[in-house]
């Protein structure tokens, strides 16, 4: 692989309803041997992908920089996020337990935790490889089989960690990977022998997700979009709030769900806080990823990457004015030239009925704000049919757990933005969809509780 936006890096076949249901026996036939392992064999084998995945870091790295068009700086988190997971699973895998419940007369009752068996995972362009082991971390440790179908936009690095689980001993066919795109995922989520779906992307496809999964009684985890509110009190650490503001508008390109977009400012430090991300926005470098010191790299593809500068060109209409930005970017590498750049954007005199306000438009887009209140920004902040996170800068520690308590949203954060630990959970409210990735609350979504009921007495009869 080597740096050249615009070139195709390869091509792969879709798979069809013919492959994958050999993906999905495949996977059926892989769940018997690993459900029946116990939790503890189980951790042993996720300790070594992680591991694996640890030691070849860079190498996955640059694998995903050219995947996706992130920074190489970035797609190393990601990696790190992904090692995480898995580690963190494979410590839950052995500890995963029902519970003893004494009944009168020495009778009692337990519960056991079992596995659901083959899960679907189908991921989005924006995280690949993260996605995938978000997905397949508690899958895998809770006993089940998991066939991923990556976006067609960045199909490369999910393969690579199949191979990874395979060398470090899954049984063959555990984890599979099928290729393609809307028709796959139907082919995958109407196919009888699938028992969960777990989707991260757009609201519109996870509502036909969870209509298809509705007709055949299947468990859904839905991932999908936002636009979150970021809320700077005048009394905030105003160096702090900056960087918080731009770490929630401008990572991947401004391609992530849970961003920041909406920046309520409170009016006394409006000017002062704006002149300051703009300035700071204006030297963020753009480029080539794979360099050391490139923190944007290119949009996923050029429909996309039309898609943002309408949005920037309707919010002009609109009466937005754009303090930054928002022009394509032509690098001066030659062989850049055909790249899907842009220049990271800011948006003044915004209102919170503009397009670029109220629709998620996933490219490095900030629209900022002001508010006089607390009262008044909490009602507008959720004002919005998005619940996926939510943002407060304030040294008021108070106010602070005063006000995320108020914000409809289902991932918040305090001084701090787009945060992601893996023993956390991560998920919306609304239409930002609904269960959870990460943190044990993930085990709930990818396992089932069994009531067993023991007498040790004469049946007690009424006939």
């Amino acid at each position: 692989f080597k740096t050249c936006p615009g070139r195709v890096l390869c091509k792969l076949p879709c798979s069809g309803e013919k492959e994958v249901d050999l993906a999905v026996q495949s996977a059926k036939a892989a769940f018997k041997i690993w459900s029946q392992m116990s939790g503890m064999e189980r951790c042993r084998v996720m300790l070594e992908a992680a591991r694996i995945i640890r030691e070849q870091r860079e190498e996955i790295a640059t694998m995903e920089t050219i995947n996706n068009g992130k920074s190489i700086f970035e797609a190393r988190v990601d990696i790190d996020i992904s090692w995480q997971c898995l580690e963190y699973y494979a410590g839950l895998a052995g500890s995963l337990a029902g519970e003893h419940i004494q009944l009168p007369g020495g009778s009692f009752g337990y519960t056991r935790r079992e596995p659901l068996g083959v899960c679907v995972g189908i991921g989005a362009w924006n995280y690949p490889f993260q996605i995938a082991c978000w997905k397949s971390g508690p899958a895998l440790a809770c006993g089940n089989a998991m066939v991923f179908k990556p976006s067609p936009f960045t199909p490369i690095s999910v393969v690579r960690l199949a191979e990874i689980f395979t060398e470090a001993g899954v049984p063959k066919g555990l984890f599979n990977v099928v290729q393609g795109g809307a028709a796959t995922g139907q082919f995958l989520c109407q196919h009888p022998d699938v028992a969960k779906i777990s989707f991260t992307g757009s609201v519109p496809t996870g509502m036909k997700i969870m209509e298809m999964a509705a007709k055949g009684i299947k468990p859904v985890t839905l991932e999908l979009g936002g636009k979150s509110p970021l809320i700077i009190f005048s009394d905030a650490d105003l160096e702090n709030a900056v960087k918080g503001a731009l770490m929630a508008n401008f990572l991947t390109q401004g391609e992530v769900c849970c961003n920041g977009t909406r920046v309520f400012v409170e009016r006394k430090i409006l000017d002062t806080f704006t002149k300051e991300v703009v300035k700071r926005t204006q030297k963020i470098k753009i480029g080539d990823p794979l360099l050391e010191d490139t923190r944007m790299g290119a949009l996923i593809n050029k429909p996309h990457l039309n898609r943002v500068q309408g949005f920037i060109k309707q919010a002009k209409e609109q009466g937005a004015e754009v303090l930054c930005g928002g022009d394509l970017y032509v690098p001066d590498d030659p062989k850049l030239k055909n790249g899907y750049y842009m220049c990271p954007c800011v948006l003044g005199n915004c209102k919170d009925d503009m397009t670029c306000v109220k629709e998620e438009i996933f490219g490095p887009v900030m629209a900022i704000l002001p508010f006089d209140t607390e009262e008044e920004v909490v009602e507008r902040a959720n004002a919005t049919k998005f619940g996926l996170a939510g943002g407060v800068f304030t040294r008021d520690i108070q106010k602070a757990h005063r006000v995320v308590a108020a914000l409809k949203a289902g991932m918040c954060f305090i001084n701090n933005y787009n945060v992601s630990p893996v023993e956390l959970p991560f998920g919306g409210y609304k239409s930002s969809g609904f269960g959870r990735e990460n943190g044990r609350a993930a085990i709930e979504y990818y396992s089932q509780l069994k009531t067993v009921c023991v007498e040790m007495g004469d049946v007690e009869s009424v006939f």
